[in-house]
């Protein structure tokens, strides 16, 4: 039919009516075709970002730059004597002596263990003896002009006490200890793991990037400072944990507790620790301040079976039930859904408001969500699915296609099966075998979902075996240490006595209610005025948890950050070595976390933060 061209109202064809054969015909026909033609359709449509999958998505006309406003660049007040000693910092001697600072304490070594026992009997804890020692030699001024209060024998809480008691106190921490070397994995090290070697660029070693490089640095701002002869107004104080690790039981916890005693809840101005740092993407370099650090909990699976001669095997061993049941928990994943609170919601915002190279589908969907208030990514904060959370989330799962598994478990509560034992010999049937499983849980999310998920999962294997279930039914222990006994012909499921809830986020305002500065815009400006105004500042994500999960109560303004960046190493090569072989940090990249620790220190104490 033309355009334009209408028929009469009383038109009736002039051709035979169709049989109801040949009307039968007809419409199977179009069945068919719409069959095979929609899936295509709707396939291509989801690929070219047409708005027949989502509604008005092909309209992106959403004001992101006023959703990511980046703070000025914040330099402290100009002082002849702390500007030349500032500068100090750039010279060839200064980072000589950093190297040696640092290359000394990755040589002294001070790991951690999962199973330490007690302070004071447990030799392996001695080492921190002489971890205080290396610091005390090596920063003088420290140890003379500050108060250093030791806290469970290895905790180590300097105070400098600043002029004006009215302000809230700065809080800089890192953490002694580091992760083990596996002796099989050493031949492996490019460098020998305790070597501290300097290779020109990078130093080796263990703790050189986790986080050695961060306490020495705060370590050299603060004897540099004293040195100077700055007299700070704000108290600053310095926490160094010694079991981080290993969940910081011993350390943190303590020190903690010792500065809340002290000084009391909410009382300090902000706390930086370890944490995210720089990530080049969609053509723009973002620095990643840790806002928020996802949950936690492990669970204990045990399989309780009869025993015997393997030669009269059952036809399912406990090893075989249990692996059932693991292949079942990993067939099947958690949903991958963005709050509008996680931080990486609003690094997507700051993407498509500065980066050239932003997905054009994903400015799309992001536009999308913000018109309609999030209604595609809500889910139950009580830990409990519904119908409405099961609903695809199609910008979190764009941006983990785009970005792969970093990006992906920034939205998604992980799961991972690290720990597995059971079986003595071969000639028996295994009576006990259990695993543990590490879950991470996601903003929006209890650890209540991975209960109710893992019960779901086990109780159709259970059944199938002839063995009870027993979920979740006992105090939280680890899955050795309970002293009650173990049901027989069962498959039991408990929970880690030390799980952790999602953690509180850190307000990311660019200035506060009267126009002034905050925490965060402090910390964006120092960063922005050491690095550079096409440095755009935007909250992050911490998959892993820090210290600072002890210190909720003493401030909202909790930032998990490693300020020092390399230009030259954009390939993020060192990152590769946290946790493993090859463990090295860039110097240029110490030695601009030396700058932003002074900058930043300097910053607090000149303006007020509300």
């Amino acid at each position: 039919m033309e355009k334009g061209l209408s028929l009469p109202v009383a038109y009736t064809p002039s051709t035979p009516a169709p049989t109801s054969n040949a009307r039968s015909k007809s419409l199977k026909t179009v069945a068919k075709t719409l069959a095979l033609g929609l899936p295509l359709y709707a396939l291509y449509a989801w690929h070219t970002g047409s708005q027949a999958i989502i509604p008005s998505l092909s309209r992106a006309d959403v004001n992101f730059a006023s959703q990511c406003v980046q703070p000025s660049p914040l330099k402290p007040s100009q002082n002849e004597k702390l500007d030349k000693a500032y500068d100090f910092l750039s010279t060839e001697s200064f980072l000589n002596a950093s190297v040696a600072r640092l290359s000394g304490a990755v040589r002294v070594k001070s790991e951690s263990f999962d199973d330490l026992g007690a302070i004071g009997e447990d030799p392996r804890w001695d080492v921190f003896y002489d971890f205080a020692s290396y610091l005390e030699k090596t920063f003088p001024l420290i140890h003379s002009k500050l108060q250093v209060d030791k806290v469970n024998t290895h905790g180590l809480l300097y105070t400098w006490e600043g002029s004006n008691k009215d302000l809230k106190p700065t809080l800089l921490m890192a953490h002694q200890d580091t992760v083990p070397v596996p002796p099989e994995t050493i031949p492996a090290w490019t460098h020998p793991p305790w070597s501290g070697e300097y290779d020109g660029k990078y130093i080796w070693g263990r703790g050189a990037g986790d986080c050695k490089n961060q306490l020495i640095a705060i370590m050299e701002t603060v004897e540099l400072l004293l040195e100077a002869g700055w007299e700070p107004k704000r108290t600053i104080l310095l926490s160094f944990g010694f079991d981080e690790e290993c969940s910081g039981r011993q350390g943190a916890a303590h020190l903690s507790q010792f500065i809340e005693d002290r000084y009391g809840k909410d009382s300090l101005a902000v706390i930086v620790d370890e944490g995210a740092g720089f990530e080049k993407t969609w053509g723009t370099l973002f620095a990643k301040p840790g806002t928020a650090e996802k949950g936690y909990t492990d669970v204990y699976i045990t399989v309780r079976m009869p025993g015997g001669h393997s030669s009269i095997p059952s036809d399912h061993t406990s090893i075989g039930v249990l692996s059932e049941l693991i292949t079942h928990i990993e067939a099947e994943q958690y949903r991958t859904h963005l709050e509008e609170e996680n931080p990486y919601f609003t690094q997507l915002q700051c993407g498509a408001a500065h980066s050239p190279h932003f997905s054009h589908k994903l400015k799309k969907l992001l536009a999308h969500r913000q018109r309609h208030h999030s209604s595609s990514s809500s889910s139950s904060s009580s830990g409990h699915e519904t119908c409405q959370s099961k609903a695809k989330d199609y910008l979190a799962l764009e941006a983990a296609r785009l970005g792969g598994p970093p990006i992906q478990y920034l939205m998604q509560t992980s799961q991972a099966i690290d720990v597995i034992s059971g079986g003595i010999k071969t000639n028996a049937l295994p009576e006990r075998v259990s695993a543990t499983i590490n879950h991470r849980i996601n903003i929006g999310e209890t650890p209540q979902i991975v209960y109710d998920r893992l019960t779901r999962l086990a109780a159709p294997v259970a059944k199938k075996h002839g063995l009870a279930l027993h979920a979740f039914e006992s105090p939280s222990s680890s899955s050795s240490s309970s002293s009650e006994p173990e049901p027989a012909n069962s498959i039991i499921l408990t929970k880690s006595p030390h799980e952790l809830l999602v953690a509180p986020i850190t307000p990311s305002l660019p200035s506060s209610s009267s126009g002034g500065q905050t925490p965060y815009s402090v910390l964006a400006g120092t960063t922005r005025a050491l690095y550079g105004e096409e440095v755009i500042v935007t909250p992050g994500i911490m998959t892993g948890n820090t210290d600072t999960r002890y210190y909720w109560d003493l401030t909202r303004h909790i930032f998990r950050w490693d300020a020092g960046y390399d230009p030259s190493d954009e390939g993020g090569e060192e990152l590769e070595g946290i946790h493993t072989v090859n463990e090295r940090v860039s110097v240029r990249a110490h030695v601009n976390g030396v700058k932003w620790f002074w900058m930043f220190l300097r910053n607090m104490d000149e303006v007020d933060v509300e």
